[in-house]
């Protein structure tokens, strides 16, 4: 028995070192597209869900039914929430089909969790999954209607999902707010490259998209025409216009005191 608990505890410790050894070489792949074989994510799976399950046990659910509640989720889920998890009438986003783990698509997934487990992962996030911790600017009434929403999403149709969200106060939770991206209309089509930001606020774009866009489709070394006007006059004294300026007059010669002789020569009057 001895010699048996010897050899396993040999066998650990010369596994911890080549895990150990593979890792410090770099022969572990984390990217995020190569995903983990299978029994790696079964047990990272069975880790995080023992340890949601352990830390909102004792959290007390609210009234999920309360409209209000529901309304105050509709806005900031369609704000903060779409990109990952999808929406009725949005198949697909660049975040969803980037993201590994694969983010839950709420709206056919359904609320198969315990509503305080949500709202424990809603709170606190998810290491290394892609999932924020929004309790660092959201107070808990604000994640509990979040909650409340997703509890209700799957149930919508995309016309449903709009009006919900026009009743909605928008993207509001008391403070902390910041502008997000919105990925409506990303579906998973030919449509994503040219509807890139369909759906997106009217008149925001992308600060690197603006300083683009200012002069698209221009050749080099061209300016626009008021630019080119700019640099045409630059110099010039203010108040004067460019079309009335002449030039200077030739001064006038002094009136000669003499006169010149047949060879050339001038002769010069005295006083």
């Amino acid at each position: 028995m001895k010699r048996t608990i010897k050899t396993l505890v040999a066998a650990s410790i010369v596994a911890s070192i080549a895990v150990t050894a593979g890792a410090y070489y770099g022969l572990v792949n984390v990217g995020a597209d190569d995903p983990h074989p299978p029994a790696v994510y079964a047990f990272l799976a069975m880790a995080r869900d023992r340890s949601i399950l352990l830390r909102s046990r004792d959290i007390q659910v609210p009234d999920l039914q309360n409209q209000a509640l529901i309304r105050a989720g509709a806005g900031n889920y369609n704000s903060m929430c779409i990109g990952c998890h999808l929406a009725p009438g949005i198949a697909a986003t660049e975040l969803s089909q980037s993201l590994y783990p694969a983010p839950l698509n709420l709206t056919k997934a359904g609320f198969d969790r315990d509503p305080a487990a949500t709202f424990w992962i809603i709170k606190h996030g998810i290491k290394a999954s892609g999932m924020p911790a929004w309790g660092k600017s959201m107070a808990d009434p604000y994640i509990w209607g979040l909650v409340a929403f997703m509890k209700k999403l799957p149930d919508l149709d995309a016309q449903q999902y709009r009006t919900l969200v026009a009743s909605s106060a928008g993207h509001q939770h008391g403070g902390g707010e910041s502008e997000m991206h919105n990925h409506e209309g990303q579906h998973n089509s030919a449509e994503a490259g040219a509807d890139h930001h369909s759906g997106e606020m009217a008149g925001m774009n992308h600060p690197d998209e603006a300083a683009a866009d200012h002069h698209a489709g221009e050749m080099p070394g061209m300016s626009h025409p008021d630019e080119a006007a700019a640099d045409h006059h630059a110099g010039e004294m203010p108040g004067t216009s460019h079309h009335d300026v002449k030039p200077a007059a030739a001064a006038p010669k002094p009136a000669s005191k003499g006169h010149v002789h047949a060879d050339g020569k001038e002769h010069l009057h005295a006083g």
